[in-house]
């Protein structure tokens, strides 16, 4: 997993409720084993049933062409647990997600992939939708994962939590397997000690004991 520290770029805003995991990543729509997820992301909302785009939607529009940040509004995420919806928003470059609140599933699914997920308190929220909206793709974004801070044109610096268990798995590039393998040491040293006090209960030994 590539890791995150900053991400700076076009902050795209879809500022509504309950975008859902079907919607980013329409599944069904995919052609072949290996579907090309930045083609699939909103797919629906993007193109018409001949293929056509439909000019006027936000991914569409020319400014919103390659996001780094997508502002959205309440429950983001929700639906099914497809984790190919955040393989559509990073194929597309979209590295952090802000919004008011952000679903359970998806926001497990951002940190293991390597997208930012950041919920906001309204004031918070208000004041960034209209910076994003009033920047509209002209003006870049910065997301400082280290400061905990969103800065842009129009405002102040916002500061956002995060726990820390999440900051470093973003900043180290760790999915739950890299997590694990930080205690590798340890985890060898239990399995050897484990052995010797209960050799009775192990099925099978480790080649590599």
């Amino acid at each position: 997993m590539q890791s995150l520290t900053h991400v700076t770029g076009v902050a795209i805003p879809m500022i509504e409720d309950d975008l859902n995991t079907d919607q980013m990543a329409p599944l069904q729509l995919a052609k072949g084993l290996k579907p090309d997820y930045a083609d699939l992301l909103f797919k629906r909302r993007r193109q018409n049933p001949d293929g056509s785009l439909i000019a006027d939607y936000v991914l569409n529009q020319p400014q919103f062409t390659a996001p780094s940040i997508l502002v959205a509004g309440s429950n983001f995420g929700c639906g099914s647990s497809r984790e190919s919806a955040v393989w559509c928003l990073y194929a597309v470059g979209i590295r952090c997600v802000i919004a008011r609140s952000i679903a359970d599933i998806f926001r497990e699914n951002c940190l293991q992939n390597g997208v930012l997920p950041i919920e906001l308190d309204d004031a918070a929220m208000d004041g960034l939708q209209q910076r994003v909206l009033a920047a509209d793709g002209a003006a870049h974004f910065s997301v400082d994962l280290e400061a905990q801070t969103i800065d842009g044109p129009g405002g102040e610096a916002i500061g956002f939590d995060v726990r820390a268990s999440d900051k470093l798995r973003l900043i180290e590039g760790l999915d739950e397997i890299g997590l694990t393998m930080k205690h590798a040491s340890e985890i060898r040293a239990w399995e050897a000690q484990t052995l010797a006090d209960t050799p009775w209960l192990q099925q099978a030994r480790d080649k590599r004991a």
